[in-house]
């Protein structure tokens, strides 16, 4: 089985922000006898991270909480300063920090934040807001005239229509999902080609998600925006994303079409993903065991497979070398960093494998 070095996208349609081996190492404040020490701790939130964002389709970021799916958005949105790896914008690299170079990647790569309450300011209208974002991305126009019709133009583009019902209300006085509508406009603001959306409906009531996880879809489809989608449900993944990524620790696990990784997981921790999504067609009896406990510690993970303690399928060498990429080979770019896929597999582990009916590179173990 050959590896994979970067994970590839179904079709053609052009690449316009990248990550390649994206890593971010946050420093652990010393306290106490650690003063005394020249040791210095870190949090190794992100590891190694490589993934492309192409104009007109959606690619999400799925894992549990404290995987590193955030920092992530962070980073391609220049909100962090990456420890090492490249981000590159139409092929070109970025590095900004602050100042006229971050206005103008920012108008071109803007966030959705999950709380929309928290991500609008309490004290000022809609109108406030998108103005604010209009001027500052010189898309207000030059006249007030021109002024109110851009603002129409965003919030019918979010479907608060009319628009003069919407633009002079506070954030309380709109509901989570308008709020959260309203967020999106002034990310359009800026008329950028990507959007990062760190779970913009996990805040939301059920009932509402839908809408707004459509909204984003009619506006990928007619602005050709490419979307970051991070999120812990793995099932709007598979509706809404062409394409996913699973983190767990830090690390990319594994990748490829949405529909594949969610209906033929390959790696140990998407399968566990998956079996943990409540689902009434399933009686408790065939509940699978394995895969239980809490994910590591960042400041001391794992050597090797960050999810060797808690994976059911375990061999020494998931403990010893950290799993390249290896392509699964059933479309799509699938793949997985999962040593079940190897060639070198010792023999018993193979045998292990066997008894444990694991499928190991696509096949069989006999």
């Amino acid at each position: 089985m050959t590896t994979s070095t970067a994970p590839s996208a179904s079709g053609t349609t052009e690449v316009v922000l990248e990550a390649d081996g994206l890593t971010k190492h946050f420093p652990v404040r010393k306290r106490g006898r650690e003063l005394l020490s020249k040791t210095k701790r870190s949090v190794r939130a992100v590891e190694d991270v490589t993934l492309r964002l192409h104009r007109g389709r959606v690619t999400a970021l799925v894992g549990e909480s404290g995987s590193g799916k955030s920092t992530v958005a962070r980073l391609l949105a220049q909100l962090y300063p990456q420890t090492s790896g490249a981000i590159r914008l139409h092929g070109e690299p970025v590095r900004t920090k602050g100042g006229k170079r971050f206005r103008a990647y920012s108008k071109r790569v803007q966030m959705i934040f999950q709380d929309p309450f928290a991500s609008l300011n309490p004290v000022h209208t809609v109108r406030y807001h998108l103005t604010r974002a209009l001027k500052i991305h010189g898309n207000a126009g030059k006249t007030p005239q021109e002024l109110e019709e851009a603002l129409a133009h965003l919030l019918t583009r979010v479907q608060l229509t009319p628009p003069e019902r919407y633009v002079d209300k506070f954030p309380h006085e709109l509901s989570g999902g308008q709020r959260q509508r309203v967020a999106i406009a002034r990310a359009l603001g800026a008329d950028p080609e990507v959007l990062l959306a760190d779970e913009p409906v996990s805040m939301l009531d059920v009932s509402i998600r839908l809408g707004v996880l459509n909204l984003l879809r009619d506006l990928k489809e007619r602005l050709h925006l490419a979307i970051l989608y991070i999120t812990h449900d793995i099932a709007s993944a598979r509706y809404f994303a062409d394409e996913t990524f699973v983190m767990y620790a830090g690390r990319v696990v594994e990748g490829g079409g949405s529909e594949t990784v969610t209906q033929r997981p390959a790696h140990p921790y998407t399968q566990l993903l998956i079996e943990s999504a409540p689902d009434p067609d399933r009686p408790a009896a065939q509940e699978k065991d394995g895969g239980t406990g809490e994910p590591p510690s960042l400041i001391n993970p794992p050597e090797g497979c960050r999810f060797n303690p808690r994976c059911p399928h375990a061999m020494k060498v998931c403990a010893e070398k950290v799993p390249p990429r290896f392509a699964i080979g059933d479309g799509d770019g699938h793949f997985a960093a999962c040593w079940l896929y190897g060639d070198d597999l010792a023999e018993g582990d193979k045998v292990k494998l066997r008894v444990a009916g694991v499928r190991h590179g696509g096949e069989e173990v006999l």
